[in-house]
């Protein structure tokens, strides 16, 4: 089946192509259909993550779909739980496929290992047409090969031995049962294709490699073969994957040609790398998705950063949700340099989106039964009142500390856990600031009751400094020293108008009456 005809697709011969590498227009037409097909040989990372947002994007801004499929047919490196962790991570994300294996679809299965009769007839069709043949070759001698390239200093290459047997032989073989594999047969004269990033791109592999394998000796197929079937079936148009896989096309053009099959458009995504240049690898812990969920990063946070660090976009601000990332995208201003990602930055970009939740009501109420669970799983036992846990409580400290914290984790830490646990203090701590504590705690109540229940910030701010000018001998400095410990236990930390006003009144009284105590006890 032939597809619409798109932009960015012009993969035929061209004889008169300037000289200067062309890029491609960038209005696409047609059906859109791009896929994401990670292998679930290991969990979500960024590298992934990326390639899965730019796929995400592309087929949202053209009102396309986004497939995900899962590529498990190396057996023997799957990992337990991979597959159902990566569409968990897309939906985390926010960048749900949609089709998929959970989801379904009109194309499915999504499993590769679910559509191994269809590589198998695709394998017989291209033996059939002369344009793959059985191999025969031990594993032993495949090994010989490579050890007396690397010995004479050449790229180890299979030297296409089967491609000349005779149909009789192969027949015997086949008989006897010996163990096989499929090869593809790699032709010279490789056709020129325009690559929506990297413009016009030709290698000829049969210079440089072997026959390669598309159907292993298990029965399962390898990529270069899964990959093209899958896309055909799938009527995939635009294929945006790594430039890893940019040698590799060429190749895949090839297969696409013995097949007579019209082959999508393909785009490969400059690499994802470490600010100082680096590959970023997964034997970095830190770079799975999921070590991100479980240190609250937010996912707005990680599709912020992935792009902000590369290209595509008519715009380079921080602070971009997808709906934005969606319109200002345009494939033709991706460009050819590798992404730097600087990971320094993540908590910056954490803590402009955590803000933006906190001002969407509904975000904020997320925000509100996310924080509570933590809360009493933190500090149990040591909340002393119910009332920190209630709803408007906690709101009311999300958004006097939106802009100042980068995750809800911190304000699980020591320095705000006097939100939620009321502190300690001793006699000798009041003393060392000041001898006046009962005259200034006696002013701060008060000032409470004057106030009533609701306590604004500004206003605060001015009663304390009035306050601070009844005492005798106490500076504004200490006075507001004496109301943090009192308040908070802490020698630092957010204003102390601000502190009261997150705590509130009620609090506020008790936390001052108990300073009155020490005093009164020391």
């Amino acid at each position: 089946m032939l597809f619409p005809r798109r932009c960015f697709q012009c993969l035929t011969s061209v004889t008169n192509r300037p000289a200067a590498v062309k890029r491609c227009c960038s209005t696409v037409q047609g059906d859109v259909r791009v896929r994401f097909a990670p292998s679930p040989t290991g969990f979500l990372h960024l590298g992934g993550l990326r390639t899965a947002l730019y796929n995400y994007i592309f087929a949202k801004k053209y009102g396309g779909s986004f497939v995900l499929r899962l590529e498990d047919t190396d057996r023997s490196r799957l990992v337990p739980g991979a597959a159902e962790s990566i569409e968990d991570m897309l939906e985390w994300a926010g960048v749900p496929p949609d089709e998929g294996p959970r989801r379904g679809g009109l194309f499915g299965p999504y499993l590769q290992s679910q559509r191994l009769d269809l590589y198998t007839q695709t394998a017989r069709q291209l033996v059939e047409s002369g344009n793959a043949y059985y191999c025969f070759c031990s594993s032993q001698r495949l090994e010989l090969l490579k050890k007396e390239a690397m010995r004479s200093g050449q790229t180890p290459r299979y030297d296409n031995r089967c491609r000349h047997l005779q149909l009789k032989q192969v027949q015997d073989k086949l008989a006897q049962g010996i163990p096989h594999v499929i090869r593809f047969r790699l032709e010279t004269g490789v056709e020129p294709f325009q690559d929506m990033i990297f413009g016009w791109t030709r290698h000829d592999v049969a210079q440089v490699e072997g026959d390669p394998v598309v159907i292993k000796a298990d029965g399962y197929p390898t990529y270069h073969l899964a990959n093209i079937v899958d896309d055909h079936y799938m009527r995939i148009s635009h294929v945006l994957r790594g430039s890893e896989w940019l040698i590799s096309t060429s190749k895949h053009l090839l297969m696409y040609r013995a097949l007579g099959w019209q082959p999508p458009a393909f785009g490969h995504l400059p690499l994802l790398m470490n600010k100082d240049g680096t590959k970023l690898s997964k034997r970095q812990g830190d770079i799975f998705i999921q070590s991100f969920r479980r240190d609250g990063i937010l996912p707005e946070a990680l599709l912020d950063i992935t792009t902000n660090c590369g290209s595509g976009f008519s715009t380079n601000r921080m602070g971009r949700r997808i709906d934005e990332l969606i319109s200002e995208f345009s494939p033709s201003k991706i460009t050819t340099h590798s992404a730097l990602l600087d990971l320094d930055k993540l908590p910056e970009f954490n803590r402009i989106h955590l803000q933006h939740r906190v001002e969407d009501e509904e975000q904020c109420q997320s925000l509100v039964r996310d924080l509570q669970g933590q809360i009493q799983q933190t500090f149990t036992t040591g909340i002393q009142d119910g009332e920190v846990l209630q709803e408007h409580y906690i709101k009311r400290v999300l958004q006097l500390r939106k802009g100042h914290i980068s995750s809800l984790k911190e304000l699980l830490t020591p320095v705000y856990s006097y939100l939620w646990v009321r502190p300690s203090f001793s006699g000798q701590q009041v003393a060392a600031l000041t001898p006046e504590a009962q005259h200034i705690g006696s002013l701060v109540l008060k000032l409470i009751s004057e106030r009533g229940e609701e306590l604004a910030l500004d206003q605060l701010s001015n009663d304390l400094k009035t306050l601070a000018k009844q005492t005798k001998t106490t500076k504004h400095r200490e006075v507001m020293k004496l109301l943090r410990l009192a308040l908070s236990g802490l020698q630092q930390g957010p204003s102390v108008a601000e502190m009261m006003v997150c705590l509130g009144p009620a609090e506020i009284n008790h936390r001052v009456q108990k300073l009155l105590q020490v005093c009164g006890s020391s």
